[in-house]
């Protein structure tokens, strides 16, 4: 390996947190003006890695070069100055600041200017939005913006400091498709100008079309380097999860007789309009749209969150008036939300306790206490069921990765029975073995008889699952798609 080549190379890096290795000997190689997926499921060491390469974490052994200069040890100044960047999710921005004061103030500290001069700030911050061919108005607030420009902003202040290597952490995760396209048309213009890109993310669709070679590590440990090219969905599967995955392509379409919920001229004002859905028993029925488009409204008012201010719904042809939350769960509707850390769970509490947090009432004896013992037996049985990776029930629920977390979650709604489950992107930062786990369990429980909803952004999840999808664009239903016509290009197409 010609050290010239790569604008870094990793090689037996290690690191353990109390006597448990987080990275065991691990290696990354990362090629001059390339962009390169680093992928593997939560806990796998990614973000140790990151922490090391930046400075933020010390490597126990082993080594790194960084445009041709050797480290075993290095500090978030030195690794700036090497040409290390990295974008968090949060874009690590000063949202009460201006764009200019956000893109400005780095090079003013790093100068130890002892006055501020607008002049000069201004100067720099067009110096760098025109980097990246962005136009902005300078005064703006950042917090006042969409995301997409806030992760713009975060890309500019990056080449300002000359960034050689550029570390994107889930950048697309809350993106439009345009938006993803915008990011992705930056980044091989970052690729001419010789800036490596590495791309952290979940979405295998994304790593495919961005990506020039891929690195997968599975607990802690390397496990193949490859040119993009040569790797596919399976073997990508494989190499994250160590586990063979059958392909499941059933869309259960329910039963066109049967009709268990139904909407119409449904509004909310300023989110929809004029929806008129219906969900058959039985069936996975998709609603799709891009940010904005009322998908996730319309999911919340399904559930009593958001309160529609017309039209009508029917559960089994009858009229109901869905006012809140408790008239949802009384007509048998459960709602899995997208955001489960600050929507789904107690973090702190354990699982048992958020795994039996609907059934309290059922789970309480006269004089209102808990019945612990059965609680818990109702608890393992779920664990088992769903296949949730928890040494112990009574820990912390935040304790668990993301794909187990959102399993509790989906334990705590089934474990009430429900006629009709709506879920709102269900696999979001999820891991692909649990992604898989979760689109087998919507099958099976659809095949009993569940009428599901998938409200969802990813494009390949709902046409894999669902035998039906309705587009929103706008607020309303723009498309409607059926059997051989639910297929991502047709998807792509009217979500664009």
């Amino acid at each position: 390996m010609r050290l010239a080549e790569y604008i870094l190379s990793a090689q037996d890096i290690k690191k353990s947190f109390g006597g448990i290795y987080a990275l065991d000997g691990v290696e990354l190689n990362i090629k001059r003006g390339e962009t390169h997926c680093l992928a593997g499921e939560n806990g796998c060491g990614k973000s140790t890695l990151i922490k090391i390469i930046s400075g933020v974490y010390q490597a126990d052994s082993g080594s790194f070069t960084i445009d041709g200069k050797r480290f075993s040890h290095i500090t978030p100044a030195q690794a700036i100055d090497a040409g290390v960047q990295v974008i968090y999710q949060d874009f690590s921005l000063f949202p009460n600041l201006t764009v200019m004061e956000n893109l400005a103030f780095n090079r003013e500290i790093a100068n130890r200017r002892s006055l501020l001069s607008y002049r000069r700030m201004k100067q720099t911050a067009l110096e760098a939005l025109g980097k990246i061919g962005l136009s902005l108005d300078l005064k703006t607030r950042v917090a006042d913006l969409p995301i997409a420009d806030r992760q713009l902003i975060a890309i500019a202040r990056a080449l300002l400091s000359d960034a050689k290597l550029i570390i994107m952490d889930e950048p697309t995760s809350a993106l439009t498709k345009k938006e993803v396209a915008n990011l992705f048309r930056i980044i091989a213009e970052l690729k001419e100008q010789g800036v490596s890109i590495l791309f952290v993310s979940h979405k295998l669709d994304e790593v495919f079309q961005i990506s020039d070679s891929i690195t997968i590590f599975r607990s802690g440990r390397h496990v193949v380097t490859c040119p993009a090219a040569e790797m596919d969905r399976r073997k990508f599967s494989y190499y994250m999860t160590g586990r063979e995955f059958s392909e499941e392509t059933e869309r259960p379409s329910g039963d066109e007789s049967d009709v268990v919920l139904e909407t119409r001229g449904l509004g909310l004002r300023g989110a929809f309009e004029d929806v008129n859905l219906s969900l058959r028993r039985g069936e996975i029925l998709g609603i799709t749209g891009q940010l904005g488009s009322g998908r996730t409204e319309l999911a919340l008012s399904l559930f009593g969150l958001e309160r529609p201010d017309g039209g009508a719904v029917l559960v089994e042809g009858k009229p109901v008036r869905i006012r809140r939350v408790a008239d949802a769960e009384a007509l048998g509707i459960a709602y899995v939300p997208e955001d489960r850390l600050t929507e789904g769970l107690f973090l702190p509490r354990s699982i048992t306790i958020n795994s039996a947090v609907t059934r309290l009432d059922a789970l309480s004896g006269p004089a209102g206490t808990l019945r612990r013992a059965e609680m818990e037996r109702e608890t393992a049985d779920w664990i088992s069921r769903l296949s949730i990776a928890a040494s112990d029930q009574r820990s912390a629920v935040g304790t668990l990765s993301g794909g187990n977390q959102q399993k509790v979650v989906l334990s705590k709604w089934l474990s009430r029975k429900p006629k009709i489950l709506i879920l709102n992107g269900p696999t979001f930062g999820v891991d692909i073995g649990a992604k898989y786990d979760i689109y087998h369990l919507l099958r099976t429980y659809a095949r009993a008889g569940m009428s599901i909803i998938v409200a969802s952004d990813d494009l390949a999840e709902v046409a894999g699952l669902c035998s039906r999808v309705l587009v929103m664009k706008d607020g309303r239903i723009c498309g409607v798609f059926e059997g051989e016509q639910v297929t991502e290009s047709n998807l792509a197409l009217a979500t664009a």
